[in-house]
């Protein structure tokens, strides 16, 4: 296989939707402390929203983005395991990149429940990527990256189920 064609995890991010519940925030950033021993830091709003009652400068949930490889590998493999090593075909997008949602974090193995937690559940976010995307980041002379490099579903399915052993379950 061609080395520009390898597909690689860049990046997992971790989120916790609080909405104006602020002791529900706290307990977000230390969920995300214990999980992976870092600091989350708090997303604010940018937009009103009467029917919520949100206004720009509240916070309403927190994340951290992860691109340490080992410890990405090592949490992801738990929370595949935590559901059961089978994922949904639904969860990838048409750019390969992934989602997992988790309903309560005492079913991720070897995480033991804390009382200043509680039962809080968090999202996660596995950005996938090739060699050869930082075209779209760069400063100078940002370009698309061509049809025939991006990651397609299927490839980014063929890759979980080879690097983490995932079983795909139809919609």
């Amino acid at each position: 296989m061609n080395k520009m064609q390898e597909i690689r995890i860049e990046k997992l991010t971790l989120n916790v939707g609080a909405g104006k519940d602020q002791g529900k925030l706290e307990k977000g950033l230390k969920l995300i402390k214990h999980l992976t021993g870092r600091e989350g830091v708090k997303t604010i709003t940018q937009k009103r929203i009467p029917g919520w009652s949100l206004r720009p400068g509240l916070p309403i949930g927190c994340k951290l983005t992860l691109r340490d490889k080992d410890l990405i590998k090592s949490l992801l493999a738990k929370i595949i395991a935590s559901k059961n090593n089978s994922l949904k075909a639904k969860q990838f997008d048409t750019g390969g990149n992934l989602s997992i949602g988790i309903h309560e974090y005492i079913d991720i193995p070897d995480i033991n429940y804390d009382p200043d937690i509680g039962i809080l559940g968090f999202e996660i976010c596995i950005t996938l990527q090739r060699p050869g995307f930082r075209i779209k980041k760069r400063k100078l002379q940002k370009k698309k990256v061509p049809k025939k490099h991006r990651i397609t579903k299927d490839q980014a399915i063929s890759f979980m189920e080879k690097e983490f052993q995932v079983k795909i379950e139809a919609n």
